[in-house]
């Protein structure tokens, strides 16, 4: 390249530098130089050569003119705001509106999933309420029977009358079975308040009237001993129930089978009579009944593999009140037996 006289090239003539980055120099008569792109507006970098990648920038023999600017305006474009289009199904129109992280102010509530609830009888508060019910109940049934027991015992005029009438005993038993056929085998009658009350009420007073009169061929310091004795024994099982990680609901079956083996020893007794016999026979029966007590326990607690419904509250009752009275009859055959 010639320079002049103060050492600055002439003017005219093509830059070897910007030979190398733009390509060949340009044809004579095209002397201008190309296009300075750091003169554009906006905040872009300089351009790189046109042309596709992977391809050089000019064939031989042809040399690339300057290229014409496109029409588009140059700068920064504008930011939104954009117009929302329609939303998809199945999500919010909002992004906001999700309760997700990065989409709102934090995680949706666990309780506004009003689909995944779980069950009144696993919910704490319907069971405790449930095993109040059932023991209020059984508390008023229970004191209703020694009451009916306590008369029997202490008063001699009711001891006269029932020992000069013993045909209200019949009456009183088939009292007590009709309720007891309808309170354990018609489901829908004992959800049915206030019909199954009346008749849990029924077989209450009928089963205190039986329980009552059979006290009354007992000596009175007998009847004090066998409820002691009861007492002590349903309130111990009650408890073992209650801390117990064995599940007695498990052994149902062969409770039942236990059951009918001593209904077939009540029959032999019935024709020996012979004192160890009978002591036998209501030990066992004693023994039986008070593992029926535990399992009707765990069946209330629900805390084992089978559990209760909270609307058979009636039901709950009326097992374990029988429980108790038989433990009771049974207890009272054994001292009175031993007493003879």
């Amino acid at each position: 390249m010639s320079q002049d006289k103060s050492g600055y090239p002439v003017m005219g003539e093509t830059n070897p530098l910007q030979n190398n980055v733009y390509g060949p120099p340009p044809q004579p008569g095209f002397g201008m130089p190309p296009p300075n792109y750091n003169q554009a507006p906006g905040p872009y970098p300089p351009a790189a050569g046109f042309g596709q990648p992977g391809f050089p920038q000019g064939a031989p023999g042809f040399a690339p003119g300057p290229y014409p600017q496109m029409p588009y305006p140059q700068g920064p474009y504008p930011q939104g705001p954009y117009q929302q289009g329609p939303a998809q199904p199945g999500f919010p129109a909002d992004a906001n509106a999700m309760g997700s992280p990065g989409y709102g102010d934090g995680p949706p509530s666990y309780y506004d999933n009003d689909e995944f609830t779980n069950s009144g009888f696993e919910d704490k508060t319907v069971r405790q309420a449930f095993i109040r019910k059932v023991f209020m109940v059984l508390t008023v049934q229970l004191l209703v029977t020694f009451s009916f027991v306590a008369v029997f015992t202490f008063v001699d005029d009711a001891k006269y009358f029932v020992r000069r009438n013993p045909w209200t005993y019949y009456v009183s038993y088939a009292v007590f079975f009709v309720a007891l056929i309808l309170l354990s085998c018609c489901g829908d009658f004992r959800r049915k308040h206030p019909w199954n009350l009346v008749a849990l009420s029924i077989l209450t007073l009928s089963l205190s009237y039986m329980l009552g009169m059979i006290a009354s061929f007992y000596d009175t310091e007998t009847v004090i001993i066998a409820v002691g004795i009861t007492a002590v024994v349903c309130f111990t099982v009650v408890l073992f129930s209650l801390q117990s990680k064995y599940d007695f609901t498990s052994c149902r079956g062969v409770l039942f089978v236990c059951l009918i083996v001593l209904m077939v020893f009540a029959i032999l007794c019935i024709f020996i009579r012979h004192k160890i016999l009978h002591i036998v026979y209501a030990s066992l029966g004693a023994l039986l009944f008070t593992c029926f007590l535990a399992v009707d326990t765990q069946l209330l607690l629900g805390n084992k593999k089978q559990a209760l419904s909270p609307e058979e509250y009636i039901f709950a009752a009326l097992s374990l009140y029988t429980d108790i009275v038989n433990i009771f009859l049974y207890i009272l055959s054994i001292v009175g037996h031993s007493r003879e």
